[in-house]
């Protein structure tokens, strides 16, 4: 690295100056449009635009001119497979969520068939699932009893449904999916697990035939009403639970031994409905302690009468979807997981499979909810509690264990404030974490020292590399983030540490003393005011100690700013570089006609004393 013969680098380009409107025309697109869905209609005519347009927001316009009767097939085979898991399921969540089970059974028929129209997705089989079940149930209890008043609580848990319809639409009209992003892997895997222990442990009212039962959802409260009334357990309840839920987890073991057999999983909630029914009535085993669902259908009917895949597209069709249930009695459905697997596996080629979903749901409503009346609740809670166990995801737990200590502590974190907080606790916390997390990366980005790889003229971080070495004489630093407000004090901070530590260690070994401090801004993809305030800080620092700043790889939002910041004229263009490569180069050379003219000097002094 100690060639005098230097070549001269090339020139960093300054970009030309975009207009004001154009930038924000610019910017907007990016962080509102990154997929472009507009290239669609680029040179298209008028009537194209209108039709694609049209297939754009009702995606059922575009695939049912194309749709086969070979697609009908697939889609009626996984839509009936569906249906035998939806209308267990739509039961056991609506007594999940206090509401009569009937809202359950009209959740997977309305939802379906509006997903169905405006859903790009081919796959997702719509549906209530538990843990919003669970919310509606634990934050509207605190309001209303929903014992005392049913018809006001299940008035509140449309209302709710309605809003958060409004909600969803609203954010995929405005593209604001992104949003949900900030929720982090590690603080999901946290929430989901808490969650489903929470639903596990309420089901233990189920399993153990009792009567009365807490309503709080944290473990403590659970387990003091559990062991509080063991003189009320029923053992035959019991038996009858963990018989249940060893079969249901037995045959999802199978499935995912064996993916062929798939239906086996997806049948099984149906026929543990279909078995205990008749147990029930063929035993009268209500008179010994197991609870019946015990709906009058007719009374309830008189009482509610009354494959890319755009986010944002699917944010407006579950808005819409919950819009439109919320006024024909349903309550908040998505997307559940275990559904969507089993639809995916019985081989769905459109979203047609929910139609022939809904389809079935109504051929339930219209001709056997009666045959419910039968059912075990106990056959409902060990139907939650199997879908429940799927949740815990205590692999994904592990995996973050060994690799992310941080992201193992969120997850942690999370799970602890649903299991013994609440679930609206858990959620503040998750949501919480997510935040601190994304600003503390933001406030503190990484800086690292950078040395040269052996034979090379690659530079990497030393903490990385530890075969690479040091430039006597020249401090290389790496900014690993964009630099703003948030973050401009600490990096004026950490760099002046920089540089005294190097000066400290340079002293401390004999070393050559320090002269210049390279800044690589390959990774710096933006600046603002405070940012360049900050480079103007640094620069000052570094020349009070007798030092020159060099710059390599500037981006072009960057040098655009310190170019009309007059920052690019203070340091001098000369002092700009393409490459960390060419930056060390022009420090080694002037370091060498440094020293080779002071030993000129010392020369000429030498004689002229002789």
């Amino acid at each position: 690295m100690g060639n005098p013969y230097y070549e001269c680098p090339l020139p960093v380009t300054i970009p030309p100056a975009k207009p004001f409107l154009e930038s924000i025309k610019l910017g907007i697109k990016e962080t509102l449009f990154p997929d472009d869905p507009f290239r669609q209609f680029k040179n298209q005519p008028a009537s194209r635009k209108f039709i694609l347009g049209m297939q754009y927001f009702v995606p059922i316009l575009e695939w049912a001119p194309r749709y086969t009767f070979e697609f009908f097939k697939a889609d009626l085979i996984a839509g009936i497979t569906i249906a035998s898991l939806a209308v267990p399921q739509g039961i056991s969540y609506a007594s999940l969520a206090s509401l009569p089970p009937i809202i359950g059974l009209y959740s997977s028929f309305v939802p379906p068939l509006v997903y169905a129209m405006l859903g790009s997705s081919k796959d997702l089989a719509v549906g209530t699932v538990a843990v919003a079940s669970l919310l509606i149930s634990s934050m509207l209890g605190k309001e209303v009893n929903p014992n005392e008043n049913a018809r006001l609580y299940v008035q509140l848990a449309l209302t709710a449904t309605f809003f958060a319809g409004v909600f969803q639409a609203a954010l995929g009209l405005l593209r604001l999916g992104f949003i949900v992003d900030f929720l982090s892997h590690a603080t999901i895997v946290g929430f989901m697990g808490g969650a489903a222990t929470v639903v596990c442990l309420q089901q233990l009212k189920g399993i153990l035939g009792l009567v009365r039962f807490t309503h709080g959802t944290d473990l403590v409260s659970v387990l003091r009403s559990v062991f509080s009334q063991t003189h009320q357990w029923r053992w035959e309840s019991g038996v009858l639970g963990c018989c249940f839920l060893f079969f249901l987890v037995l045959t999802r073991y199978v499935s995912k031994r064996k993916p062929c057999f798939f239906w086996i999983n997806a049948m099984a909630p149906m026929m543990s409905v279909i078995v205990g029914s008749v147990l029930v009535y063929l035993t009268n085993a209500e008179k010994y302690g197991v609870q019946v669902e015990g709906v009058a259908v007719g009374r309830s009917f008189a009482m509610f009468k009354n494959y890319h895949i755009d986010g944002n597209k699917e944010m407006i069709a579950f808005g819409m979807m919950n819009i439109a249930g919320s006024c024909v009695s349903c309550y908040l459905t998505t997307g559940p997981f275990s559904r969507t697997a089993v639809n995916f596996n019985a081989g769905c080629k459109t979203a047609g499979s929910n139609i022939v979903m809904a389809a079935a749901v109504m051929v339930t409503l219209l001709f056997l909810t009666p045959l419910f009346h039968y059912t075990p609740i106990v056959v409902l809670s060990s139907i939650i509690i199997a879908a429940m166990l799927g949740l815990i995801d205590y692999e994904a737990a592990i995996g973050l264990w060994k690799v992310d200590k941080c992201d193992f502590i969120v997850c942690v974190s999370a799970y602890i404030g649903v299991v013994f907080g609440s679930v609206e606790i858990g959620l503040v916390i998750a949501v919480t974490i997510s935040l601190l997390r994304m600003l503390l990366s933001v406030a503190r980005p990484r800086t690292f020292l950078l040395g040269n790889i052996p034979n090379s003229m690659i530079f990497r971080s030393i903490d990385q590399y530890p075969i690479a070495n040091n430039i006597p004489g020249v401090l290389i630093l790496q900014i690993d983030a964009p630099v703003y407000f948030a973050n401009a004090n600490y990096l004026r901070e950490r760099i002046s540490r920089w540089i005294y530590e190097e000066d400290e260690k340079l002293k401390s070994t004999g070393g050559s003393s320090l002269q210049y401090v390279i800044l690589d801004l390959s990774a710096v993809g933006s600046t603002d005011t405070s940012g360049i305030s900050m480079f103007k800080e640094v620069k000052k620092n570094i020349d009070r100690r007798g030092l020159k700043l060099v710059l390599a790889n500037p981006r072009s939002e960057v040098i655009k700013k310190l170019v009309k910041s007059k920052f690019i004229e203070s340091i001098g263009q000369e002092w700009i570089y393409l490459t960390v490569g060419e930056a060390v180069a022009a420090c080694n050379f002037m370091l060498h006609a440094s020293k080779s003219n002071n030993q000129v000097a010392d020369e000429f002094d030498a004689h002229n004393n002789a």
